[in-house]
């Protein structure tokens, strides 16, 4: 199990880091249309959601008395529902400011290795009790990276569609 997380941890970034890497420092701060984010805030919104993971995981935890993967398919359906839009709580909206590719880079590639060294050294399946999203019972440490991961995916295909918008010739 672990391996096959950290082989996904790896590919979601790698796609990530492409399409991101893709954007000028000027289309970083572009906004793309009316009622967008920019890239830079973009990925300023997927920092803000997968940061302080370690942090939780070292928390409070017990044994998971069901699957430890049962939230997996509702996760699935919610973030990698493209056609869906949805609001981020207000702690997870990112500010609207100019941002530094190589600052944001750093930032994602900490998240990366963080992402790793949890599913290495942690026991995946039990249950995190000192945080929760709304709608959804405690998350297991598996579920946690699987929502971190889906949510990055979700963002890596807004950024390919604001690279898109910003490079239409």
């Amino acid at each position: 199990m672990k391996a096959a997380v950290q082989k996904n941890i790896v590919e979601t970034f790698k796609k990530l880091n492409e399409v991101f890497s893709s954007f000028s420092e000027e289309e970083l701060n572009q906004i793309p249309y009316q009622g967008s984010w920019t890239a830079g805030q973009t990925a300023q919104h997927i920092i803000l959601a997968c940061s302080g993971f370690p942090q939780l995981f070292e928390g409070k935890t017990q044994k998971t008395i069901r699957k430890y993967d049962d939230n997996v398919l509702q996760l699935d359906a919610l973030f990698l529902d493209f056609t869906t839009k949805m609001n981020a709580p207000d702690f997870l909206i990112p500010e609207k400011k100019q941002y530094s590719k190589n600052s944001l880079t750093l930032s994602l590639i900490k998240i990366e290795a963080e992402l790793l060294e949890s599913a290495e050294n942690y026991d995946l399946t039990l249950t995190c009790l000192d945080f929760n999203v709304p709608g959804f019972e405690n998350f297991t440490i598996f579920e946690w990276i699987h929502f971190a991961l889906v949510h990055t995916q979700r963002h890596t295909y807004q950024l390919n569609s604001i690279l898109k918008t910003l490079t239409k010739v």
